[in-house]
Parts: C-alpha cells; sequence; structure tokens
C-alpha cells in the first residue's frame, strides 16, 4: 500500500524569519521531524505514497501538526493519540523554535520537546505486522533523533525494524546525531551504544560530515577539527571500513558539507554501494536561506533514486541536488519539484523562468 514509511516525532516548527528567537514578535508555523521530512519530500515532490507513524498529544496543537501533515500530502492515519492532560504536564506536542543564521551567525534551534507524545511510544503501541504484513510497505525510514527521545522510542525503532525486515520491507536510518538530545542520557557513549545495536537492522545507512564518528565510532582521516575542510579520501577510506564492520549495509549515504558561512556552504555527497563509491556533482559556493532539513531532503532524494533506479550514481545526484535545493527555501521541509531537481542533476541554471 505505501511506498515508504517514516518512524518519527513530528513537531510544531516556529521560525522567526530574518529575526532572532529572542527578539521575535510572531514567527511563521510549519511542521517538521528528521524522520517525518523524508516521507513528506518523497509524497510532495516524488509523487510517491508514504506515510508516519508518530504520536501527537490529543489537543489543538496536535491537530495543527495533523493539518500540516496532511497539507504535506503524507498519510496520518497512524498517529497514536495521547490523552492531553490540561496542561501538558504528563503529555504534550513538541515545539521547536528555529533561527536560520545568516553570514557569520550560525543557525540556531531551540527544542522544547520533554514529555512529548511521542518520546512516550513504546513497544506494543503500533500494529507492525498490520503495517508491513497485511498492508505491505516498501521502504521503512527511521533515525536517531527518534532513537534519543527516550529509551523506549530506541526499543520502538528496533521493534519496527524487525518486523520490516520479516516482511522484506527496506530499511533506512540517518544517524542525526544531535549533543543536546543525547547530553542528559549519556552522551555519545549512550549515542553509539544506541546506534551500534540499531546498525544490526539496517539496509542504507545515511549520515553527514559528523555522524558517523559520534553515533558509530568511525574516525575519518585528514579532517580538521571544526569540519571546514573535508578530506575525500578520507571519507572513502571511512565508507569502505563502515561497509566491512556492518555487511548487512546494501547502501551507506555521506553528505559532504564545508561551511564558509551560515549563508554560503560547498555541498556535495557520496554513496557506497556494492564496493564502489558515487559521488555526486559538486555545489560549490551553495547560497542557502535555511539549512535546516537539508539532509532530509538528501535523504529522501537518495531513497527515491535508489526505488526507482536502482543506480547509485543517480540516486546520489537526486540526494544532492534535492538537498540543494531544499536549502534555498525556509522550512524543514522540500518545497522543489522533481522536474526542478532533475534540472538541478543535469546542470540547469537559476536563470529566470517566465
Amino acid at each position: 500500500m505505501y511506498d515508504e514509511l517514516s518512524l518519527g516525532e513530528v513537531m510544531l516548527r516556529l521560525d522567526p524569519g530574518e529575526g532572532r528567537i529572542r527578539t521575535a514578535r510572531e514567527f511563521r508555523a510549519s511542521e517538521g521531524g528528521g524522520e517525518y521530512n523524508v516521507a513528506r519530500g518523497l509524497a510532495k515532490c516524488f509523487g510517491l505514497k508514504t506515510a508516519v507513524v508518530t504520536a501527537l498529544a490529543k489537543n489543538d496543537v496536535g491537530y495543527l501538526v495533523e493539518e500540516l501533515i496532511d497539507a504535506g500530502k503524507v498519510d496520518s492515519q497512524f498517529i497514536v493519540w495521547k490523552d492531553f492532560d490540561g496542561i501538558g504536564r504528563s503529555v504534550r506536542n513538541g515545539l521547536n523554535f528555529t533561527e536560520r543564521g545568516f553570514g557569520v551567525r550560525g543557525a540556531l534551534g531551540v527544542s522544547d520537546r520533554a514529555n512529548t507524545a511521542a518520546s512516550q511510544l513504546k513497544v506494543g503501541d503500533v500494529d507492525w505486522e498490520y503495517l508491513f504484513g497485511t498492508l505491505g510497505v516498501r521502504w521503512l525510514h527511521t533515525g536517531g533523533i527518534f532513537a534519543a527521545l527516550s529509551e523506549t522510542t530506541a526499543e520502538v525503532v528496533i521493534e519496527a525494524l524487525k518486523v520490516a525486515k520479516k516482511y522484506g520491507t527496506i530499511v533506512s536510518y540517518d544517524l542525526n546525531y544531535r549533543p543536546s538530545l543525547w547530553s542528559n542520557i549519556g552522551g555519545q557513549a549512550k549515542a553509539q551504544e544506541v546506534n551500534k545495536e540499531i546498525a544490526k537492522y539496517v539496509d542504507v545507512m545515511i549520515g553527514n560530515e559528523e555522524d558517523f564518528t559520534a553515533c558509530l565510532g568511525f574516525e575519518i582521516e585528514g579532517n580538521d577539527e571544526n569540519l571546514k575542510e573535508l578530506d575525500i579520501e578520507g571519507y572513502k577510506r571511512m565508507l569502505d571500513n563502515v561497509a566491512k564492520v556492518y555487511p548487512n549495509f546494501k547502501a551507506i549515504g555521506n553528505t559532504l558539507r564545508e561551511v564558509k558561512s551560515a549563508t554560503v556552504n560547498d555541498w556535495a555527497a557520496m554513496v557506497w554501494a556494492g564496493g564502489e563509491i558515487y559521488k555526486s556533482r559538486d555545489y560549490k559556493g551553495l547560497e542557502i536561506m535555511d539549512r535546516v532539513g537539508g539532509g532530509d531532503s538528501f535523504a529522501s532524494g537518495l531513497i527515491y533514486g535508489l526505488m526507482e533506479t536502482q543506480d547509485p550514481q543517480k540516486a546520489v545526484e537526486y540526494g544532492a541536488a534535492h538537498g540543494a535545493l531544499a536549502m534555498t527555501t525556509p522550512g524543514d521541509t522540500s518545497m522543489a519539484r522533481k522536474a526542478e531537481v532533475e534540472k538541478l542533476m543535469g546542470g540547469g541554471s537559476a536563470r529566470v523562468q517566465r
């Protein structure tokens, strides 16, 4: 029934636009979440049939998030609704205040997500047998943000992955390391413990410049401390090492971002598949409006390319181009169309169209 299903938290993002959180008088509301953004990109940009498994508190903020999910063409019928206690003492919906950054001022995210409904999901809350066995799902995507929310969410990830594998559903996982999520529950050591266990069930592993080090403990030779310059050969050797340690990985996707400023990045991506490494074209000096969600849009482009073409080179180009376009518009989620992605993949320019 579904091309892709995402498992993860969906928060209400509150964006002060060109200003700062601390001085804002109004915010633009949208939905976002590392895992959900992939389902939305696959639905809105690439036209696939997708759904999300998440949990929301049963109040008007939750209903707003549901409305936004529906507008994103992602099936919301598998939301687990938790009764709201009136003030959010025991359960609530997550808020994500995000400013985009500009020039020398980096982007800033302030999450307000403790005790959320999604963080309280536990084994047995979702009928995975029905989803994967009865309805049928081609691809399951989840990631390290959801796994970090609580002890129980990491268990839910493993529960879902085991049932998905039972029915032949392809599993992808975005490491998506966020220090703020792990700092109070064991830090990087805990992140590695959790992610190394989850990695055993993954077919397609995805990460950025620092994820493979922080979450799986792989060192990347040649990088400077602040990741201002990336050693491409070091990344290739790292991907080969990852593939040896986890022979269950069919493909490994790695985004490459050199931050010149908050608004200018060099951007590219690589994919390991079948013992070979495929690199996208380079997007040097990419001008960025909002970098948040760029990696998620890479993931959805990569997944689309792998599912529809089975060609790793095309897949990494879809991913890099979609990620690049997503960072030219505000919000977590992509506003690109498939034709725009394919035009950029082919070297299309930014000349005005009229």
